[in-house]
């Protein structure tokens, strides 16, 4: 038994765990701020990712720590846009979208944030992630052709945005 006062709190953390959190915090962090803008939301997903590496069954990792990060993320914006359904999908946009400027990188995040989550997931994962349109379509519960669509409506919303915070549309 313990000394009067003391609570029984559980076993004691994973040396392991704790090690690779040390390691790994500013990495899973850094991350997930670059890809979302707000320090706040950041370290709640920082946060909830490390809380399923504890009831993760298998070996976790700085990797699998990511790949959790960017699921989080994802889950954040969906509920996001469940949230905010009652905006208008913007259309009529062009398939073939050839603009390519140099972006104002504070600007650009700005307008980032500003589109709906939805978009700004689309946009997130497919360029500043670098991942393919059909995992961006895996990760996101779309077909590939929606996904490919999706990603039209969120360069044209960006393009606007952008133009209209004073970027150029060259």
């Amino acid at each position: 038994m313990g000394s009067p006062g003391s609570r029984a709190v559980g076993p004691p953390p994973d040396p392991g765990l704790l090690s690779l959190y040390d390691s790994a915090l500013p990495e899973v962090y850094g991350y997930l701020l670059a890809r979302c803008g707000q320090r706040a939301l950041a370290e709640d997903l920082t946060a909830e990712t490390f809380l399923a590496a504890v009831g993760a069954t298998g070996p976790v990792t700085v990797p699998w720590l990511i790949g959790t990060a960017r699921h989080k993320l994802v889950d954040h914006w969906r509920r996001q846009e469940r949230e905010q359904r009652t905006l208008r999908l913007v259309d009529g946009a062009e398939v073939d979208d050839p603009w390519d400027v140099h972006l104002d990188a504070l600007r650009a995040r700005q307008v980032l944030d500003g589109l709906s989550p939805q978009h700004c997931a689309a946009l997130t994962l497919r360029y500043v992630d670098d991942l393919p349109v059909p995992q961006v379509a895996a990760l996101l519960q779309r077909t590939v052709h929606a996904t490919e669509a999706l990603l039209v409506r969120a360069r044209a919303a960006f393009r606007r945005a952008y133009v209209t915070t004073g970027g150029s549309d060259d």
